[in-house]
């Protein structure tokens, strides 16, 4: 536990000239972790002071910043099976007080709208039209087609909330909604558009690497096939490569959505937000590995 007294005093020594002094206080209050940001966010809403306001809240964000690495790493190291959490981790570099049970609510009641209208004996391509029905005609989503750089694309909790999003962000929600559903839907990380594939899970049937058919989420749920994948290939003079067609790990996924969010910021100009979204990349990608 730590010391009111003792947080609240430290917390006051913010705006000391001394850099010293500065840089000690800072350090120890660093220290303390999520147990301090309650004290800090309280003593930022009395703070006059430009300056003191100012470290506090980068302080704020240090902690929150190394509270999202460490889950990353935590879910990178598990194996990251759970492709919602990892995904809800991404979304905390942005809106860390998020209420996450939300977002976990809001996707859970469009499987309900979906699971209500599902027939046991439906084919593969009924079911994902009968999915697209209710996520892009009845629930609205759509392609962010005249903001396509922003990064609010990549964070889920606003693409749920404004129904519009990028290739990756649509792609997620609706693999992660069909998973739950027990249809087989996965990520394929196809250069520059970022696909999904219904997998064949019936032995019996010969399917060019297991794969029925591909879905494109950003063109409300089209779908397509793998000579579609070849042609698309050959316009960007991209030679065969087997990670093209087949589904890609949630690590993978993950890293698709850092990497777009470094690009958006890239462009914003946000230089700060760049170099963090770097360290959360190299997370999952280590230098030897």
């Amino acid at each position: 536990m730590i010391n009111p007294t003792e947080v609240n005093s430290l917390i006051r020594l913010l705006d000391d000239p001394d850099t010293e002094i500065y840089g000690h206080v800072h350090q120890k209050l660093l220290s303390y972790g999520p147990e301090a940001i309650q004290y800090l966010e309280d003593a930022f809403e009395q703070a006059f002071d430009p300056v003191q306001q100012e470290r506090i809240a980068n302080l704020v964000h240090e902690i929150q910043f190394g509270i999202v690495k460490n889950d990353l790493k935590l879910w990178h190291q598990s194996g990251g099976f759970d492709l919602l959490q990892g995904i809800l981790i991404i979304n905390r570099y942005q809106y860390p007080d998020l209420d996450e049970q939300k977002v976990i609510n809001q996707i859970e009641s469009i499987k309900r709208d979906i699971w209500i209208q599902m027939m046991n004996e439906a084919s593969p391509v009924e079911q994902v039209k009968l999915m697209n029905h209710v996520f892009y005609s009845i629930h609205g989503f759509s392609g962010n087609t005249t903001n396509h750089r922003d990064p609010q694309n990549s964070y889920i909790s606003q693409v749920l909330e404004t129904k519009k999003g990028n290739q990756i962000s649509l792609a997620i929600i609706y693999s992660i909604i069909a998973q739950k559903l027990d249809i087989p839907v996965y990520g394929v990380n196809l250069p520059q558009h970022f696909i999904l594939a219904y997998l064949d899970e019936n032995p019996e049937t010969e399917f060019e690497g297991g794969i029925l058919f591909y879905i494109n989420a950003f063109n409300k749920g089209f779908i397509f096939g793998r000579r579609d994948v070849d042609m698309f290939l050959k316009q960007l003079n991209l030679q065969f490569d087997k990670q093209f067609y087949e589904p890609c790990s949630n690590a993978e996924i993950i890293k698709r959505v850092l990497r777009n969010l470094i690009s958006a910021y890239e462009h914003l100009g946000s230089a700060e937000k760049v170099d963090e979204l770097n360290e959360l990349l190299v997370i999952l990608n280590p230098p030897n590995s």
